[in-house]
């Protein structure tokens, strides 16, 4: 018996994979829309009712009353690492199991993460330019620095392999210390504030969780060292973005990268020190300020986002769900 399948959020480069033959036990219903409180009542109601699994992205708002409207759910799956668009106790009240796509792209992440640190380091923005001056642009060998990356799971380890081939001083910092990282390239770990201290570049590498809503802020900043580079593909509510700004206004940082979804708040199921919409406003305010900075880099998520990378997500994805529905990996959040 088929089991019927909505997946929101569908890029039609995902489509194809659903469709596959071999994916033939599952009756899909499409959607190219978020699922949030309000497009979920313009749903069909049989749609609904017949629904034993969604699948979402980080654009979706499963709140409570949305969880509410599918009468027989069974399985929420999100297409990606980050899971707090979901109501996970609201979905836990009513026995569905949340999954997730845990260490997906970390390869592609890692890689993408020192396109940024070359371009920041080399100052390719306003090389970028037919009048440039060269010793206006003179730039660092990164085997000379050092590098902390604050988080060093799936993607952080990957970044910390790649810091090795170039032969850079490693810090880490992380809530478990990896002893595998230790003996292949030597990472040193340190509480945050020493990183910090000590690191040329930082690149960040965790998820985001309501205890550390913006964790870097004017604090963590002025303990960067001067002319220091800051990197961040993780979600952008880690950062105080006004607090950035101010570095790299004032010289203190000499360069920052973000890959990011911009207002991710209007998902948010913490409760936060101020509203959403004073929340995006300041953030869209400062990130139109940091476009204009010639030492800045801003790029759409992007990080991720390679064929394999995609592939490995829905492939992931499914399968999880079939582990699930066969009685394994009943709770999915990794």
């Amino acid at each position: 018996m088929a089991i019927d399948m909505v997946v929101f959020d569908l890029r039609e480069d995902e489509r194809d994979f659903f469709e596959k033959d071999n994916l033939q036990n599952f009756n899909f219903t499409f959607y190219k829309e978020s699922l949030n409180p309000e497009f979920v009542k313009t749903l069909p109601q049989e749609i609904k009712d017949k629904a034993r699994i969604i699948s979402v992205f980080t654009d979706s708002s499963v709140t409570e009353d949305v969880i509410k409207e599918f009468k027989n759910l069974r399985i929420i799956s999100t297409r990606s690492t980050e899971y707090d668009h979901i109501n996970q106790k609201a979905a836990c009240e009513r026995n569905i199991a949340v999954l997730n796509v845990p260490n997906y792209g970390e390869k592609s992440v890692a890689q993408f993460t020192f396109c940024l640190i070359f371009a920041l380091v080399r100052n390719l923005l306003p090389a970028d330019k037919n009048d440039v001056i060269h010793e206006n642009v003179i730039g660092r060998d990164i085997s000379k620095m050092s590098i902390g990356i604050v988080g060093t799971g799936a993607i952080g380890g990957a970044v910390c392999r790649i810091a090795d081939f170039f032969n850079m001083k490693i810090y880490g910092n992380d809530l478990r210390i990896k002893q595998e990282l230790i003996d292949k390239y030597n990472i040193e770990y340190l509480p945050l504030e020493e990183l910090l201290k000590k690191s040329d570049l930082v690149t960040v590498h965790i998820p985001y969780t309501c205890d550390n809503f913006q964790m870097f802020s004017e604090k963590e900043f002025s303990l960067m060292k001067d002319n220091s580079y800051f990197i961040n593909t993780s979600p952008l509510k880690l950062i105080d973005i006004k607090s950035l700004y101010e570095a790299l206004k004032n010289g203190k940082l000499k360069g920052a990268a973000i890959d990011t979804i911009k207002c991710q708040y209007k998902n948010e199921m913490c409760k936060l020190h101020k509203s959403v919409t004073e929340l995006c406003d300041e953030e869209e305010k400062y990130l139109d300020l940091l476009k204009n900075m010639d030492n800045v880099i801003i790029t759409p998520h992007l990080a991720y986002n390679t064929k394999e990378a995609l592939h490995y997500i829905l492939e992931y994805t499914i399968n999880q769900i079939r582990e699930n529905i066969q009685g394994g990996n009943i709770y999915g959040i990794m």
